[in-house]
């Protein structure tokens, strides 16, 4: 202790060791009754801060127990065994309050289980909502898809008087599609549902719940369902955008998986030439078709009116071609004076699940 003290004193500064050897000296010069004051005083000090030391603990509550971890009883997770030759798939049991990954569509159709496995088994929703066509086998034929339609509504009326048969996909963020739809089929047009996924340029936005590369399977599969449950009657998926999206092989096999389960087909509208939409869909069996000709990249009559030209090429050396339009005025001003030019021509306009049946007969 003496050892500790005097390294203490030597390590104190010099300007509080003289007051403190002033200290000392008074403190040697007290009498007998200044110690036994000085003594006293100490001891009641020592005793009021142990009296407010117990004071102090019984006023301030005990800590709260450690909350109990809660367990909750879950069903075990069932085994759906499906008809798409895919396997059995895991179905996970509902959580009492799930949250939604993606928001609730505005306005909702019948349920789109109706086009899932279970009516894939026994017809494909490709051939339950195909619009039937008499074809002749000897005809060049033609399928006119019209995409980005709902959103304007005035110009989606002009594609709906169009002649029928076309091939109309409209925009998972539409509103109102089901009322849509329903006179897209009374006009005897066929359905696609128009899929926003990524581009490679950050400039152009898909629009919402768009299929992005490095979304996980499970938030891919999820706005997949919700496009897909915007309404019904459709017969198959093609891409709106996507140069980059469907230039990624999992993303579209992941895609690709979604339509087999559903019996649906899909269109490549090849806004890349590094597409593996092909790829995907071949290995999975899934009916597959892609876009020859876009008619408005310009959007002028003289550049629609070749581009219709340039269909009809494509379709007298293979027997059949797809081209692509958007509700433009123009667009929608050439394809009202060209349809009815085609019958005469030898030609067919037919819906594209009709190029499907022809490719596989």
């Amino acid at each position: 202790m003496m050892k500790f003290a005097t390294e203490q004193w030597r390590n104190l500064p010099e300007k509080y060791k003289a007051p403190l050897l002033q200290a000392v000296a008074k403190i040697r010069g007290l009498t007998p009754r200044d110690w036994t004051l000085v003594g006293a005083g100490a001891g009641l000090l020592v005793v009021g801060i142990g009296i407010g030391i117990v004071i102090g603990r019984a006023m301030i509550p005990p800590p709260p127990a450690p909350p109990q971890p809660i367990v909750q009883e879950q069903d075990a997770p069932q085994v759906h065994t499906g008809d798409d030759s895919n396997g059995p798939v895991l179905v996970e049991p509902p959580s009492p309050e799930p949250e939604p990954a993606l928001p609730e569509p505005t306005h909702m159709a019948k349920p789109a289980e109706i086009q899932t496995a279970t009516v894939a088994a026994a017809r494909p929703a490709w051939r339950k909502f195909a619009v039937p066509v008499t074809v002749a086998a000897d005809k060049p034929k033609i399928a006119i898809i019209i995409d980005d339609l709902g959103l304007d509504r005035r110009r989606t009326l002009r594609a709906l008087d169009l002649p029928p048969p076309l091939t109309l996909a409209f925009l998972t963020y539409a509103e109102d599609l089901p009322a849509q739809t329903e006179a897209a089929h009374q006009h005897g047009h066929e359905l696609l549902v128009h899929m926003p996924m990524q581009a490679v340029s950050s400039h152009f936005n898909a629009g919402p719940n768009t299929l992005e590369v490095g979304l996980s399977d499970q938030d891919l599969r999820a706005r997949i369902d919700w496009g897909l449950g915007r309404f019904t009657g459709y017969v198959g998926v093609n891409n709106h955008m996507g140069s980059r999206f469907t230039a990624d092989e999992p993303g579209m096999a992941i895609v690709m998986a979604e339509m087999k389960r559903r019996g649906l087909l899909f269109v490549d509208s090849v806004t890349t030439d590094v597409s593996q939409a092909g790829g995907a869909a071949k290995r999975l069996g899934v009916p597959f078709l892609q876009r020859q000709v876009f008619l408005d990249n310009e959007q002028t009559m003289d550049s629609i009116r070749h581009q219709l030209a340039e269909t009809e090429s494509i379709a007298r050396r293979h027997g059949q071609a797809i081209a692509i339009g958007h509700p433009h005025d123009a667009t929608l001003t050439a394809l009202s004076e060209w349809l009815p030019t085609l019958a005469a021509k030898g030609f067919e306009i037919v819906p594209v699940t009709a190029l499907l049946k022809e490719k596989k007969s």
